[in-house]
């Protein structure tokens, strides 16, 4: 039985790998990280290993991702195997830079509820964008982590070093997945990440946004399954 290790993404809790660790649940012991201690990734990803087994399979969604590429730099011998969700390897450019603290000038100013709302059009696929179900988890998600939390982890990201330089050095079994219409970040970011894995498996997931773990389930759970059986 494999430990395994799971990370979640920006503004997210526990709830949102909630289907992938019921699937993971028979092939090893899935902890949920707390992403909530540290000001930047690389203390978020210490956090994360100060806690974590002595040698774990490791898996994060986006912002998730990233943690789990500083893991690799801080404590590579302690990963069994990797999965990349709707993630990237590289640095935010200026752009996004700068579009990331636009909304954090906009949430601190106006309603912070309906700012997450407005965003899950970039979020998920469009045939997802009213079901009241992904709506209510990224409602409660929100609630749960507030404001604060959201700038502490935006300026995290946004602080993040470039990864690209150091996939080469991944040894590990690698699954990079993302969803085929991510808008976040787009499926060649993860194109580019399996490329330069050495034997890294690519997953494109049908009909899916940013948020694929939730918006399809069973589609991630296959490709987790079988990446930790494999």
């Amino acid at each position: 039985m494999t430990p395994i290790v799971l990370i979640p993404g920006l503004m997210s809790t526990a709830e949102i790998l909630t289907p992938q660790v019921a699937a993971l649940w028979p092939y090893g012991p899935v902890t949920v990280a707390s992403t909530l201690a540290g000001a930047t990734i690389a203390e978020m990803a210490a956090s994360i290993l100060a806690t974590a087994p002595p040698r774990f399979a490791l898996g994060g969604l986006s912002m998730g991702g990233y943690i789990c590429l500083e893991i690799m730099r801080q404590a590579p011998e302690r990963v069994i195997k990797l999965a990349l969700l709707s993630t990237q390897a590289g640095a935010d450019t200026p752009e996004t830079i700068a579009q990331r603290r636009a909304m954090m000038a906009y949430a601190s100013t106006n309603d912070f509820a309906a700012m997450l709302s407005q965003t899950m059009a970039m979020i998920v696929h469009p045939k997802h964008l009213d079901d009241p179900a992904l709506r209510a988890v990224n409602r409660r998600m929100g609630a749960t982590l507030g404001i604060e939390e959201f700038v502490r982890q935006t300026e995290a990201v946004i602080a993040r070093i470039d990864s690209r330089a150091d996939l080469a050095a991944i040894k590990v079994p690698t699954l990079v997945l993302v969803g085929e219409d991510d808008k976040l970040i787009p499926p060649e970011r993860s194109e580019e990440m399996a490329a330069a894995i050495p034997g890294a498996r690519l997953v494109k997931v049908p009909e899916c946004g940013h948020e694929s773990t939730l918006e399809q389930p069973e589609a991630v759970n296959r490709a987790l399954v079988e990446w930790i059986s494999g």
